[in-house]
């Protein structure tokens, strides 16, 4: 299913980056195949490694991870209550605060992958459900406008974006 490309008066400007690092039109096919990319990256970490981080006061591996399921839980709600047609503003997150709720240091990295894993597949059934007109759908999300397509883009931005920084950062090497 193509969904297009979201234009720019879907989405805050603070996403711009997200939707940009995402080149391909099949937005739905990078979904799919992104938490078996981000399983080659991550489990070559070794369990005393997972607490790593590369600076003070930046998020450990684990904790990176964690936030990843956090967008992915926040970005898909989102994307299921716009793609069926909520009127009501959603509320935005404060993902420093989820991170420090989220007991991360205690999970291994392979319960998180497993559960980013989980969470991708069940917004993946939500979005491969959406009537075609609901991806156009506008909502409000954090005080700004936001499409249901904006919101799919944004959730493998978000992801790649991290990808990244797992890469240069933190010096795992992508496949």
């Amino acid at each position: 299913m193509m969904i297009g490309r979201p234009a720019e008066t879907e989405y805050a400007e603070w996403y711009a980056g997200y939707i940009r690092s995402v080149a391909e039109d099949g937005v739905l096919d990078l979904l799919r195949r992104q938490p078996a990319e981000l399983t080659v990256l991550l489990v070559q970490v070794p369990a005393a490694r997972e607490t790593y981080a590369y600076a003070p006061g930046k998020w450990t591996i684990r904790q990176v991870v964690s936030h990843l399921i956090d967008g992915e839980r926040v970005f898909g709600y989102r994307a299921f209550c716009i793609g069926h047609g909520e009127t009501n503003p959603l509320p935005g997150f404060d993902e420093n605060q989820y991170v420090v709720h989220s007991n991360a240091k205690d999970q291994p990295l392979t319960a998180l992958i497993d559960e980013f894993d989980k969470v991708r597949q069940a917004n993946l059934a939500c979005l491969e459900r959406i009537d075609p007109s609901g991806w156009r759908n506008i909502g409000v999300a954090n005080s700004q406008p936001i499409s249901t397509r904006a919101l799919a883009y944004i959730m493998a931005g978000h992801v790649r974006h991290h990808f990244g920084i797992l890469q240069t950062r933190y010096g795992l090497a992508g496949s």
